[in-house]
């Protein structure tokens, strides 16, 4: 029976304004390799984490976050992440299975059975994918642009945290259906990375532009169709008089919002009601019994590289805070991934 050393990433405390990486401390714990007798758990080694921006939420003790579960001060950060399977007490996966799900920010975790989404059948591809464009974000991606927003060929669509992890798919979505499609990002890097690697048609950094009703203007004339919004504030405020009649805005993040202790107000709500826009926000583990339709729609596009995806890799557990951290200030360039272990 092997114990073995398993360093963990556990918040220090609750968290307000912005996070740091001094609210995360590194432990150097150990575990012991075996399950207990009887257990229908699985035990996992961890290799890919994914660093999200809705885990920021879960650092503070916010009512009416049941859908995701906070964080517990003293304990290891949870998220989604991509494992191998050391031992199964559960028939359904065996030693030697690829996974991604739930699991812990830790070297090695001991799951419910219930916290695997899916095991991983496609290999070829990156296996740090399943953190990103094979993962959660790519399923946010698709169902948030293709379920909710419901895009017609032809449609003028707005990204904003368009070189995100989510939003680098939809803009590249919204191209597979014909879409005109411009994005929004924090720098000269990632503006030139979607109009020159990611396809879109147009984009802007929004912190060089003073009128964002003005850019927007500049950008749809003829006004927006479909809004994916990531950031809330401003961007939303500014949007609204820009939309079309019977737009819609799927709302799938507010990054903006999530370190401010008292939330910006948004003035121009009434566009909903004189355009009759419907906008509706959404949790991607509503629409997880799509996952296999999404990988027959996106896996022949990643093979053919009429999809790519960016990733920014932070290597070792010990750079997770910094990585994690990072999101909220714009650093990563793509997916931000940090590698635990690589097999």
């Amino acid at each position: 029976m092997a114990e073995v050393r398993n360093k963990q990433v556990v918040l220090r405390d609750y968290v307000s304004g912005f996070p740091k990486e001094s609210d995360m401390n590194i432990v150097e714990g150990t575990t012991i390799l075996k399950l207990p007798q009887g257990s229908n758990d699985v035990l996992l080694k961890n290799l890919y984490l994914s660093c999200d921006p809705y885990m920021r939420m879960l650092m503070t003790k916010v009512e009416g976050l049941d859908v995701f579960g906070t964080y517990t001060p003293g304990s290891p950060l949870t998220g989604y992440g991509v494992s191998k399977v050391l031992e199964s007490g559960h028939p359904d996966y065996k030693k030697g299975d690829l996974v991604w799900g739930s699991t812990k920010w830790e070297e090695f975790s001991l799951v419910s059975p219930t916290q695997i989404l899916f095991k991983i059948e496609h290999t070829d591809v990156p296996l740090s994918y399943y953190t990103g464009i094979l993962g959660m974000p790519g399923m946010t991606a698709y169902a948030g642009f293709f379920e909710v927003g419901s895009p017609k060929k032809g449609e003028n669509v707005f990204v904003s945290a368009a070189s995100g992890a989510v939003g680098q798919l939809v803009g590249q979505f919204a191209k597979l259906t014909d879409c005109y499609v411009v994005g929004s990002a924090g720098s000269k890097e990632k503006v030139d990375l979607l109009k020159n690697k990611l396809g879109f048609d147009e984009a802007f950094n929004y912190k060089e532009e003073s009128d964002l009703n003005a850019t927007l203007k500049r950008y749809f004339p003829e006004g927006i169709d479909i809004y994916f919004e990531n950031v809330g504030g401003k961007t939303l405020d500014a949007v609204l008089p820009n939309m079309r009649v019977f737009g819609r805005i799927p709302v799938c993040g507010m990054v903006s919002q999530y370190n401010l202790t008292q939330p910006e107000g948004v003035t121009n709500l009434a566009n909903l009601i004189f355009k009759r826009i419907r906008m509706q926000g959404f949790i991607v583990g509503e629409f997880y019994h799509l996952y296999p339709k999404f990988l027959e729609f996106v896996l022949p596009h990643i093979r053919e590289r009429k999809v790519v995806y960016v990733e920014d890799i932070a290597e070792g557990l010990e750079n997770g805070p910094a990585a994690l951290v990072g999101l909220y200030s714009g650093r990563n360039v793509g997916k931000q991934v940090v590698v635990v272990a690589r097999d």
